[in-house]
């Protein structure tokens, strides 16, 4: 793989996105999800071994409801108790990490990708990719969108229909579009 381009996108900076090494770690990511979407839902143990060979990192305990579907898969990763609902989407150019007993209502999206404002330079192909990472003990509502860059605390829950655009504080209910936090939660027992 053409690791300047790569470095570049682990990193933040306008990368090429149209390289052939890139494209074909796309293809094949999406290869994998196609296969893992028509494993049969009754088929818990070949879905979460079908997970293990799409996602980055794992722990013992998730389920990831079908359909799925990532760009990379190798920057998703996910702690112990992990759920997620049907249309789950990560465009993993960058690094995802979610926590331990992190739950998600259907469908959300989780979008490290972004692409340049200047015209002429994204329609070169270019885009950047920032991290986005998940805390413990975290509820996501249906149809939420978190934007590159983004870091959610631990302990929070985002209102359905929210838009993520900037970092929510730990022990926070936070909702809208954009998000912000409507309420501190006082008291935070985490299970992990």
């Amino acid at each position: 793989m053409n690791d300047k381009e790569k470095e570049k996108m682990l990193t933040g900076q306008l990368y090429d996105a149209t390289i052939k090494e890139l494209q074909e770690a796309l293809i094949q990511a999406k290869d994998l999800c196609y296969e893992y979407n028509k494993i049969k839902p009754s088929k818990i143990e070949e879905r979460k071994e079908m997970m293990t060979k799409i996602l980055g990192k794992t722990k013992q305990n998730f389920l990831i409801e079908q359909p799925f579907y990532c760009d990379r898969g190798y920057n998703i990763e996910i702690g112990e108790n992990f759920y997620a609902n049907h249309n789950l989407v990560i465009l993993d150019d960058n690094q995802v990490k979610f926590g331990d007993n992190v739950f998600i209502a259907p469908n959300c999206g989780f979008y490290t990708a972004g692409h340049p404002i200047d015209s002429q330079k994204r329609n070169q192909g270019l885009e950047y990719a920032k991290p986005i990472e998940v805390g413990n003990d975290v509820w996501i509502g249906g149809n939420v969108v978190v934007l590159p860059g983004i870091k959610i605390g631990n302990n929070c829950v985002i209102g359905a229909g929210s838009v993520v655009t900037k970092d929510i504080p730990s022990n926070s209910v936070a909702v809208g579009n954009p998000c912000k936090v409507i309420k501190k939660i006082d008291s935070y027992h985490s299970l992990t």
